[in-house]
C-alpha cells in the first residue's frame, strides 16, 4: 500500500468517530488505531526553602559571575517533528533522499518521513524556501518538537 493511500486512511479515523480501521490488500495488512489525546496534568512545586548568600564585597565581582554568552540564533525557518519516531531522510533504503541542503522546497513538499509504531507519516515543509540545514541523521530517533530542518 502506498503512502498517500495510507495517509487518506489515517485522516479518515482522525476525522470520524471511528476508533480502529483495518485494512488488507493482497499480502498487505494495515491496522490504524486512534488513541485518546494525553492528558497533562501540572503539578505545583513542593515547598522549597530559600536560602540566602552573602552579598560580595565591593569591587570583588569575578569574571565568573559574568552573564554567559547566549546561544547563536537560528536564522530561517525551522520545521520540527511533530511526533516520536525514527527519521529517515528517503522513502526507501536504496532510495534519493527527499532533499539535500541547498534545495529549494515548495510548501507542502515532502522532506522526510517519520515512522512511528509501523507507520510512515510524510512530514511536509510548512512554507517555501531553501533548505539550509538538515539537524538529524538518517535513522536516528526523534522527540515530539525536535528540530529537523531549518529552511531559509
Amino acid at each position: 500500500m502506498d503512502l498517500r493511500k495510507l495517509k487518506t486512511l489515517i485522516d479518515l479515523v482522525s476525522e470520524s468517530g471511528i476508533s480502529e480501521l483495518e485494512v488488507t490488500e493482497g499480502e498487505g495488512k494495515v491496522r490504524i488505531v486512534k488513541n485518546a489525546p494525553p492528558v497533562y496534568v501540572q503539578q505545583s512545586a513542593p515547598y522549597a526553602p530559600q536560602f540566602s548568600t552573602p552579598a560580595p564585597a565591593a569591587g570583588s565581582i569575578a569574571a565568573e559571575h559574568a552573564p554567559a554568552p547566549a546561544p547563536a540564533a537560528v536564522e530561517g525557518h525551522v520545521v520540527t517533528s511533530p511526533m516520536v519516531g525514527t527519521f529517515y531522510r528517503s522513502p526507501s533504503p536504496g532510495a534519493e533522499p527527499f532533499v539535500q541542503v541547498g534545495d529549494s522546497v515548495k510548501e507542502g513538499q515532502t522532506l522526510c518521513i517519520i515512522e512511528a509504531m509501523k507507520l510512515l507519516n510524510e512530514i511536509e515543509a510548512d512554507q517555501a524556501g531553501v533548505v539550509k540545514e538538515i539537524l538529524i541523521e538518517n535513522g536516528q530517533a526523534v522527540e515530539y518538537g525536535q528540530q529537523l530542518f531549518i529552511i531559509g
